[in-house]
């Protein structure tokens, strides 16, 4: 049978054997780095902090490199209270290996410490997506068990600092629409911080991002609810004659699903490989000035369309082009506080739509509403193409107040995740 190495004999808390080993190791190689970040590691769980630290600053010495050393000598200083020193440690370490969600969290507790409770939040919040995205940190069972108080810890920290910040961004609504108007939005926030339980109108829907509680539900609205439909139908022939004009050149055309792999995963064909693209007037909310000049018939009539406008994340309105045999697979919307509209410009035989296990096939001219929170899917069964005009709209049973506060919510939520990422 083989002998132990140290590492396992640190993780059994077997500290002399470990010792021992790590020294031989040392007195074979000098300056072996594995062994002086072995024994570094032995004399801080000693509480031998000066010669913790003396051996750590001999491994960076020895491969400046190296970046557990480096978080080792952070974790040394964290000890002895120089929270100045575990911070450049434990920051070292994350330009190494800034992948590593252990150090990460260290640094976090640092920043903490140091009274930096914003960017103790961002290095929390990274920490937990970098390890839930390798399996960790998803539950107790994932969770070493010293680890555990520091990782709760660490989402409490993320709550309560999300928690403020949305309170500043809502008081200046509630103090102009009254106190009670945002009680549905502070709930949906309290879902999505884990705060409260999900109660969905329909089981049916899940959105996958940000859900809005006791706005009723249903996988298509009734038309009675948006007064301009009317109005957009009857721009059908003029949209769908700009349409015509820019089939042929593929010009303005783009990727739904922006590479291979999104596209593999999610688009499915009978005979010819699939394809989702579209003429975008708006994507991911920013308005796409040489496709609105070219159509301008669809550029006016989007301008009465309740558009719902968020920063960096919506409208997504395009020209959606189904080339033959394409099928979208099911999938769900981030948000009930948007719905998606169709009108159908080009609908060839056995194209449709399912929402929420309820099938509707489309009519050209003929526009639907319907929410995308619902599990859905389209498909175009045909030998030609199929083309619908695609907008998000706001739900109409938001309030102007709510409306108002998913325009800040939206993208406040965007910049945290956005900054977590470039920490």
């Amino acid at each position: 049978m083989n002998s132990p190495d140290v590492q396992t004999l640190l993780q059994q808390g077997r500290l002399d054997e470990a010792e021992r080993l790590a020294r031989q190791s040392l007195q074979q190689r000098p300056g072996d780095l594995d062994a002086l970040n072995a024994l570094g590691l032995i004399a801080l769980r000693r509480g031998q902090l000066p010669r913790a630290q003396q051996l750590l600053e001999s491994a960076i010495e020895s491969n400046p490199n190296d970046a557990l050393s480096r978080h080792y000598l952070g974790r040394v200083h964290d000890a002895a209270g120089n929270v100045e020193g575990a911070m450049a440690a434990h920051g070292a370490a994350l330009k190494l290996a800034p992948g590593m969600f252990i150090i990460r969290l260290h640094y976090a507790v640092a920043l903490e410490r140091s009274g930096q409770i914003e960017q103790a939040a961002l290095q929390y919040f990274r920490a937990s997506n970098d390890a839930q995205a390798q399996g960790r940190w998803l539950g107790p069972e994932t969770t070493a068990p010293a680890l555990r108080p520091m990782v709760e810890h660490g989402v409490s920290v993320v709550r309560a600092n999300s928690k403020a910040a949305f309170a500043r961004l809502l008081e200046p609504l509630k103090q102009r629409f009254g106190g009670d108007s945002l009680q549905r939005i502070e709930r949906g926030l309290r879902i999505y911080s884990q705060e409260e339980a999900a109660v969905y109108a329909d089981p049916r829907q899940r959105p996958t991002f940000l859900y809005v509680p006791d706005i009723p539900a249903a996988p298509y609205l009734d038309r009675a609810l948006f007064p301009w439909i009317e109005r957009l139908e009857a721009q059908t022939d003029a949209i769908r004659q700009e349409l015509l004009q820019l089939l042929p050149s593929g010009a303005g055309r783009e990727r739904v699903f922006t590479n291979d792999a999104i596209e593999q995963q999610n688009l499915r064909g009978l005979q010819a490989p699939p394809s989702w693209n579209g003429y975008y007037f708006y994507r991911h909310g920013e308005r796409r000035a040489d496709n609105c000049a070219a159509c301008p018939a669809t550029a006016s009539t989007l301008d009465f369309l309740p558009l719902s406008h968020v920063r960096e994340h919506g409208p997504e309105v395009l020209f959606s082009v189904f080339t033959a045999g394409t099928h979208l697979l099911p999938h769900r919307g981030v948000t009930n506080t948007r719905l998606v509209g169709h009108l159908p410009l080009l609908v060839p035989p056995d194209c449709a739509l399912n929402v929420g296990g309820e099938v509707h096939e489309w009519r050209e001219g003929r526009a639907v509403i319907f929410d995308d929170t619902y599990e859905h899917e389209a498909w175009n069964r045909s030998d030609r193409t199929r083309v619908v005009l695609i907008f998000d709209i706001w739900n109409p049973y938001l309030t102007e107040a709510e409306r108002a506060a998913i325009e800040l919510l939206v993208p406040a939520i965007g910049d945290f995740r956005k900054a977590s990422e470039a920490t």
